[in-house]
Formats: C-alpha cells, sequence, structure tokens
C-alpha cells in the first residue's frame, strides 16, 4: 500500500498517540505520514453530519476528514469515541491498554487537606457522581483544556485539586505527583488508543489488524457494549472496567446518580462469551439501575 496518511488531532497527546501508531506501522515495513487535522465544520460533505452519525465532540473532525480521505486512518483515545459510529468508519485497530485509572492532583496549596475537605476541579459527570459517594458535599468547578492547561488553571488557584487519567501524564513523561484514586472506577474503554478508518478500504483494514491487540479489543468491546446497553443515548456517570485471564473476563461496572446518592454495581468472574457486555448491563438496569438512568435523563 501507498504512505498511510494518519490523522489526529494536533495537541501533544494526540500527537504522541499518533507516533505510537505509526511507529507500530512501520515496525511491519508500512510508509507513514501524520497529518495534524484541525477544525473545518461539514462544508465538504455531501451530507449532513448528523445525518452520517458523527457526533462525537473530540472526534468529530477526525471523521469529517476520513469520511472526505484526507486522511487513511484516524486515531482516537478510545474513550471519546462514541458508541455509535459515523457510516461507513469502522474501528480497525486497538492498541495494548496501557495506564486506565484516573488520579488526583494538588495544588501546593492544598498538600495538606483531608481528601474529603478538598475542592475539586473537574468536568466529568462521571468523576462528580462518583467523588459524591465518597465524599458527599465536595465543591466542583468546571476545567478544560488539555492536561498542561488544567495544571496551570490548578496552580493559579482554581480548586484545591483536579483528577485527570494517569495514561495522558505517563505518555507525557510529565514529572507530577498524584495519588491513586481507586474509587472513581475507569470510564468505559480509557486507556486505550484506537484506529478509525473507511468499512470500504479492506486492504488498510487487514494492515491494521497487524497492530491490533485483541485482548484489549475483547475488553473494550465488552466495555463499551455495557456502556450502549445503559446509555440509551443520555450521557450519565458510567464506570466499567473488564480484564482478561486466559479465556475469563472479570468484569467491574457502575453507575451512580448525579447527586452520588444511589448507585448500581455489578462485578463478576465469567467466561469469555460474546454479549458480555450486554449480560452486565442488564444486571444494573434489573438492579434499580433503570430508574438511576431515568432521573438521569430528567435532569440533563
Amino acid at each position: 500500500m501507498k504512505t498511510i496518511k494518519i490523522g489526529t488531532r494536533n495537541s501533544p497527546l494526540a500527537m504522541w498517540q499518533a507516533e505510537k501508531v505509526a511507529s507500530q506501522l512501520q515496525a511491519f515495513g508500512h510508509s507513514t505520514e501524520i497529518i495534524p487535522v484541525v477544525s473545518h465544520g461539514d462544508k465538504n460533505l455531501k451530507e449532513p453530519l448528523y445525518a452520517l452519525g458523527i457526533t462525537g465532540v473530540f472526534t468529530k473532525d477526525l471523521d469529517i476528514a476520513l469520511l472526505n480521505k484526507e486522511v487513511d486512518v484516524a486515531v482516537h483515545s478510545l474513550k471519546d469515541v462514541p458508541t455509535a459510529l459515523p457510516m461507513g468508519v469502522i474501528l480497525s485497530a486497538y492498541l495494548q491498554r496501557d495506564y486506565p485509572e484516573d488520579v488526583l492532583i494538588r495544588n501546593k496549596a492544598a498538600k495538606g487537606k483531608d481528601i474529603s475537605e478538598l475542592s475539586v476541579a473537574t468536568s466529568s459527570l462521571r468523576r462528580k457522581s462518583f467523588w459524591l459517594d465518597q465524599h458527599p458535599g465536595t465543591h466542583f468547578t468546571d476545567i478544560r483544556g488539555n492536561v498542561q492547561t488544567r495544571l496551570n488553571k490548578l496552580e493559579e488557584g482554581l480548586a484545591d485539586a483536579t483528577l485527570l487519567s494517569l495514561a495522558g501524564i505517563k505518555r507525557m513523561n510529565m514529572d507530577i505527583e498524584y495519588e491513586e484514586v481507586p474509587f472513581l472506577l475507569q470510564a468505559p474503554s480509557q486507556g486505550v488508543v484506537c484506529c478509525a478508518s473507511l468499512e470500504e478500504n479492506e486492504e488498510l483494514t487487514h494492515i491494521l489488524k497487524e497492530i491490533n491487540h485483541p485482548e484489549t479489543q475483547k475488553c473494550v468491546e465488552i466495555e463499551r457494549a455495557f456502556l450502549r446497553h445503559l446509555e440509551g443515548g443520555c450521557t450519565a456517570p458510567i464506570g466499567a472496567k473488564a480484564t482478561m485471564e486466559g479465556n475469563k473476563v472479570s468484569f467491574e461496572g457502575r453507575i451512580v446518580s448525579l447527586d452520588g446518592a444511589q448507585k448500581v454495581e455489578v462485578a463478576e468472574t465469567v467466561a469469555w462469551r460474546e454479549n458480555l457486555g450486554i449480560y452486565f448491563a442488564e444486571i444494573i438496569l434489573n438492579n434499580n439501575g433503570k430508574a438511576i438512568m431515568e432521573d438521569i435523563k430528567t435532569r440533563l
């Protein structure tokens, strides 16, 4: 195949992810070119975005570039990829998962505070709700931007602490202090870099399978099916973690109400089979999860 054009957002973390994909493809003898994609709306598409199912805030521009054949591969953080993909687009490779956990980072002035006393900067519904489950009454402030921007805002006094994905910190080789927060069950498919491509490009699909990690693929497909079956089109505080050992899948799933007062969890180890994500989601829905989801939908 000719040089594979790899599309990516132009943030430092996104570029790292694209370079990781490029290096793995090069190891199999393929020529690559990284193409940063900037926002340009849907002006080059014959059909509107909604007709193609393009919905992801962080993935939309790459999806457009892919459908316009400006790039061959779009590299994403999988947790940002909607569970419903645009027409004609498939996920064709999943790199091996690295650090899926969330971590807590404090500003210098809050080093001595008890964790229950911290004010926290986050815009994630999942992180807020899971935190409130453990520490009711916490004050939250919204925060956006890349990792460095968020850390700068934290040191400027926006809040006592913020919550970040450990993957971003590790991938950027950032030398910062962080604390593990095990009660913050990760977002479904967090810590996984994926490749999207056009379904019609069968040659490229075959090539991308060379860098695919099958165990990671099985785990995140369970997590994403769990998310899709619970959400019903609604963003909600949902966590999921699947791991595999041999043919055994260990799964943890959780949904929490927006105020942190109600939660439903599932934790099981079972033999791998098709549709496990739906199986685990049904356990949640049949154990008051449906009522929590309905309440969330009325509030958002």
